[in-house]
């Protein structure tokens, strides 16, 4: 199946500004990395300074679709470096140089910049980030064989009529197959939630894990 990318479903109201790269660096992926990684446009909206965390490739062949960083990602710049990359490295079944080897993994949250801390956890992703980069952004993974869409935000966007809540839509997963796989968010959060649906981990996870070897195997 392959993975929809509609426009992202309205959060708040914020006016969604217009991002124009310069003629001269549309068509590269290092330029339009620099363009990001320097990107300011929801700063008045964040808790710290604008920090995009991401990891992209043009040879990627594993896409990971997170949701945003969180406060410990955000001081170390480095995606999935927390309790939630721990699990979810295991999920899939690969170590940290594995994880980490841009050439091989792709890892594009549906926000790049820690957004704060509400009552009960992370705030969603800003509304800004996902309409001015990311289209640009996944233009340039032609290689990506297998894209895990991880949590309730990265679901709207990406499966946007996979079901209304996380546990339809990672139910579904079979429909996806063989080259998208939901997935719930893989914070201690969900602890909850992993041990009310054993069949995740009973029957989703060594898919997930053999889809995984698969799209590395010639990588």
């Amino acid at each position: 199946m392959k993975i929809r990318t509609p426009s992202l479903r309205k959060q708040t109201g914020a006016s969604i500004p217009t991002i124009r790269l310069n003629s001269s660096t549309k068509d590269s992926l290092e330029a339009l990395l620099r363009e990001v990684r320097a990107c300011k446009i929801c700063s008045a909206s964040l808790p710290m300074d604008p920090r995009p965390v991401l990891q992209c490739h043009g040879s990627a062949r594993i896409l990971i679709v997170g949701q945003a960083p969180g406060r410990k990602v955000h001081e170390s710049g480095i995606p999935f470096q927390d309790a939630s990359g721990e699990r979810l490295r295991s999920w899939l079944g690969v170590t940290s140089e594995i994880f980490y080897d841009e050439r091989r993994v792709a890892i594009l949250p549906m926000g790049f910049c820690f957004p704060g801390t509400g009552v009960s956890g992370d705030l969603p992703p800003r509304p800004e980030c996902a309409p001015a980069w990311r289209n640009k952004l996944l233009k340039h993974l032609k290689s990506v064989q297998l894209t895990l869409v991880i949590g309730q935000f990265a679901h709207d966007y990406h499966l946007p009529n996979a079901g209304s809540t996380v546990t339809e839509v990672v139910q579904s997963w079979r429909m996806h197959l063989p080259s998208v796989i939901p997935l719930p968010h893989p914070s201690p959060r969900n602890n909850r939630w992993l041990a009310r649906n054993p069949w995740f981990e009973a029957e989703l996870l060594p898919v997930l894990r053999k889809r995984v070897a698969l799209s590395l195997s010639d990588a």
